[in-house]
């Protein structure tokens, strides 16, 4: 039995030829299908050249265990979260690699009303199946339609503001060639047609599978550049970035600067509260401080949760809450089936500038002062846990007990903390720091840090 590589801590991913391949696409639809003992499945795919075939092959693999498939098309990871919740269907499956190399694809799995399947819920069992490939047999095969849901989606996304309140907005928006450019156009469309006073200014809109602009991954500095640019240069009020599947969306400042995703996420907790009193907020604990202190003042109730999709759709069910926030950039709604979306938040912090009649830079401009911070850090590791001891026994007697293990290592002082957590994907450190403004002392704390993990 040859061992599947390709299936990860969250979801599927592998590169192309050994890793991932049509039959291995195939075998993967057929034991999802029996794993969720599924009769209807919703199925997209970004706009990789692979993903067509792939997707292709994991809907054969489906029919033949004698599920019904709805083809959605071309279409982000959150639209077949939508379609899997609005059609009350078993299960979706999106076919993407998102901010992964060109070489590269994958899938992304959930169950009835969009529930996560990861491997604590479903993705080791499927793995088993689909390596065992001990099938049963169907005697009727599924059904095969294609369906467009983008209509319904755009007016649920629609439903998170009042169109009434947004003021003349120029927005500039980066698609990066991925997915998210038929979504932006219909929600102009919309805009247009309702008479709202915001101009959307595109660049790098058309989906293109050979990605000529590069990879589309925000996180990373170097790809920053040219959204910040043309906000300069268009004179927008703010910039939106996104990656390939448009589950995270990055933005800048009407200046051209990228903001953190961690003042995003106390921006929109702050927004739910004042439309929501007394809800609960899930945070990931990397960055914290700012969130908690936006929360509790706004009447809210904050909960931390282990960083990842997984683990913040849980604490949201459990909690009830109303949003959830990570600094990478995932927002996770209520409403949406608590899952990620990265078309709500721009739009929600679209209406926040309106409202208060103050640009972005303004809105988050205080709270960056109060509570500066790195940004993620990575550093590449032979021994992960052995490095997070060794930072461990050097701050462990100054540290403000107790010692948070929600996800790696969280260490408080006085007037900074850090977290530092090894990657679930790569051989990485992954490390942020934040202070009670006081922009050095963050930069002393990495320096500490860094020569201990040398």
């Amino acid at each position: 039995m040859r061992r599947l590589t390709c299936f990860k801590a969250y979801d599927i991913r592998g590169r192309l030829g050994d890793e991932l391949n049509e039959e291995i696409a195939c075998r993967i639809g057929r034991a999802y299908a029996e794993y969720l003992a599924a009769r209807r499945v919703v199925v997209g795919s970004d706009i990789r050249l692979s993903s067509t075939s792939i997707k292709q092959a994991v809907m054969s693999g489906l029919r033949q265990a004698g599920t019904d498939v709805i083809d959605i098309g071309m279409a982000g990871t959150e639209e077949v979260y939508f379609a899997t919740f609005h059609l009350g269907v078993d299960g979706g499956i999106e076919v993407t690699a998102s901010h992964n190399p060109i070489d590269y694809n994958g899938m992304k799995l959930v169950g009835r009303d969009a529930h996560p399947i990861s491997s604590d819920t479903g993705l080791r069992e499927i793995r088993r199946i689909a390596e065992n490939q001990h099938f049963t047999k169907s005697d009727t095969p599924g059904s095969f339609e294609q369906m467009s849901v983008l209509d319904a989606y755009i007016k649920h996304l629609l439903g998170y503001i009042d169109l009434a309140k947004l003021k003349p907005l120029k927005l500039l928006m980066n698609a990066g060639n991925g997915a998210a450019g038929h979504v932006i156009d219909a929600i102009e469309k919309q805009f247009n047609q309702q008479n709202v006073p915001i101009e959307l200014v595109k660049i790098h809109h058309e989906p293109d599978g050979e990605f000529p602009n590069g990879i589309p991954n925000p996180l990373l500095p170097e790809n920053r550049t040219t959204t910040a640019e043309m906000v300069r240069k268009h004179r927008a009020d703010m910039g939106i970035a996104w990656d390939g599947d448009f589950d995270r969306c990055f933005l800048f400042d009407e200046r051209g600067e990228f903001i953190e995703g961690y003042y995003i996420v106390g921006l929109l907790a702050e927004s739910f509260l004042r439309k929501h009193p007394g809800e609960t907020i899930i945070h990931d604990p990397r960055l914290t401080w700012n969130t908690i202190d936006i929360v509790r003042k706004a009447g809210g109730i904050p909960i931390q949760s282990g960083a990842g999709h997984a683990f913040i759709k849980q604490s949201m069910r459990a909690e009830n809450a109303i949003y959830g926030g990570e600094m990478s950039g995932h927002h996770y709604f209520r409403d949406f089936a608590y899952c990620d979306s990265g078309m709500i938040p721009w739009l929600l912090v679209a209406e926040l500038i309106s409202i208060a009649n103050q640009p972005l830079s303004a809105l988050v401009g205080e709270q960056m002062g109060k509570y500066p911070c790195s940004g993620e850090l990575n550093y590449s590791v032979q021994h992960a846990q052995s490095d997070i001891e060794a930072v461990k026994r050097h701050f462990q007697n100054h540290a403000i007990p107790p010692i948070d293990t929600t996800d790696g290592l969280g260490m408080e002082f006085a007037d900074w903390r850090f977290n530092l957590r090894a990657s679930n994907t790569e051989p990485l450190l992954r490390l942020n720091v934040e202070s009670r403004a006081d922009r050095a002392k963050v930069a002393d704390a990495v320096a500490e840090i860094e020569a201990i993990l040398r």
